[in-house]
């Protein structure tokens, strides 16, 4: 059928195949639809899959996530839910990102993204739209909802930002300035190889910058990792105004470093931190500490993906202290998180994706990680955010 539909539209176009898959790809760039009322269609019993996305806490204490239903692929679709006491219980699925169609040629994803607070208390929904798996453009698109506390949330018209992918969350700089991370490091997978060349030069961890509250975006420089994976690239601002961007490629973290607010990057070298090819977390504390979630007992050691630890440095990163054990199975993977205003940490993660599809929640204090044990009143740790509940 792809094959036959790739033949006929390049002649159709007088085209070639390349070409005419782009022709195919602009159908990802028709604006997606939010599905406000997903009950009882998206209900836990209609879902089998779970890969978390984000985690973010709105004005009045109201914690939003979103985790990937479907599979990891070209069926991919966003859920969220939403807890009001803290993350001890969750509600029903509440919005649905399902770009899914009986019209289309072939699969339309919804895989990548994140949940974000802004300073105006502005709920941010970040995720990709691309055909297939990755049609080698695909797309980041964001929804603001100014009332994310309502019993009944509203949502902007999604709006397109650029190409590629954003896992993580925006940085705010001293200045005012909003950094966003938008990686763009593959090609086209299967049926689109070789699309889009046009947008080879600007293949990497790419920089964008909004000084309007993210009115309006810019692109700014961009990192071109040696064995890309997807980058998943993180900002912080050093104490000295600088800024450090650790991302993933297949040989583990690499490193790079601006001093011009993300216009230009210096040459990519591997970070001091072992970690697999998989995601991480890294952000900056109230206390003016890193806090970095990490697989492995140890900064320099590693188990794949398994033991699941919480680290803080004084330094910008130059040592860490702690290793708060927050998970020591296999299989659990892509943290995400935030602090809340009386210094709670939030972290969500999944745990083994295909099989038990569950999104979990750790709740911890930076005394906590220093301890590397449970001191607060309020840690706890492998909370139950969701569970797929239908039949194998």
């Amino acid at each position: 059928m792809l094959a036959y539909l790739l033949l006929t539209a390049a002649a159709a176009l007088a085209q070639s195949p390349e070409q005419a898959m782009e022709k195919i790809a602009d159908l990802a760039l028709i604006p997606p639809k939010l599905n406000t009322s997903p009950l009882p269609d998206y209900d836990y019993d209609k879902l089998d899959y779970g890969m978390t996305i984000g985690i973010s806490r709105t004005p009045k204490g109201r914690i939003w996530a979103c985790w990937v239903a479907g599979e990891d692929g070209p069926k991919a679709f966003f859920v969220l839910a939403t807890s009001d006491d803290d993350g001890e219980t969750w509600s029903k699925p509440r919005l649905v990102i399902n770009s899914q169609s009986n019209t289309l040629p072939m699969f339309r994803s919804v895989l990548v993204g994140n949940l974000w607070t802004d300073p105006k208390g502005r709920l941010w929904l970040f995720f990709n739209q691309s055909m297939m798996q990755f049609d080698g453009r695909s797309g980041v698109w964001a929804s603001v909802s100014e009332n994310p506390d309502a019993a009944e949330p509203t949502w902007s018209a999604p709006k397109r930002i650029w190409h590629g992918f954003t896992l993580n969350k925006p940085t705010i700089l001293s200045t005012g300035e909003w950094l966003l991370p938008v990686s763009l490091n593959h090609e086209g997978f299967g049926i689109f190889k070789g699309a889009f060349k046009d947008l080879d030069p600007v293949r990497g961890a790419n920089t964008f910058r909004s000084t309007d509250e993210g009115a309006t975006w810019q692109r700014l420089g961009h990192v071109a990792y040696p064995n890309p994976n997807w980058d998943e690239h993180m900002f912080v601002e050093r104490k000295d105004g600088s800024l450090w961007m650790l991302a993933r490629t297949s040989k583990g973290l690499m490193q790079s470093f601006s001093t011009d607010k993300g216009n230009t990057w210096s040459p990519p070298e591997n970070a001091a931190i072992q970690h697999p090819a998989a995601r991480f977390h890294l952000r900056r504390l109230a206390s003016g500490r890193l806090l970095l979630i990490k697989h492995g007992d140890t900064i320099d050691t590693h188990e794949g993906r398994s033991k699941l630890t919480a680290w803080l440095s004084d330094d910008d990163g130059a040592t860490w202290q702690g290793g708060l054990m927050l998970d020591e199975r296999k299989g659990i993977s892509y943290p995400d998180g935030f602090q809340a205003p009386d210094g709670t940490i939030y972290i969500s993660y999944d745990r083994n994706r295909k099989t038990d599809g569950e999104v979990l929640l750790a709740r911890f204090t930076e005394e906590d990680i220093l301890a590397r044990q449970l001191t607060g009143k309020k840690s706890k740790l492998k909370m139950l955010i969701s569970r797929p509940l239908k039949a194998k």
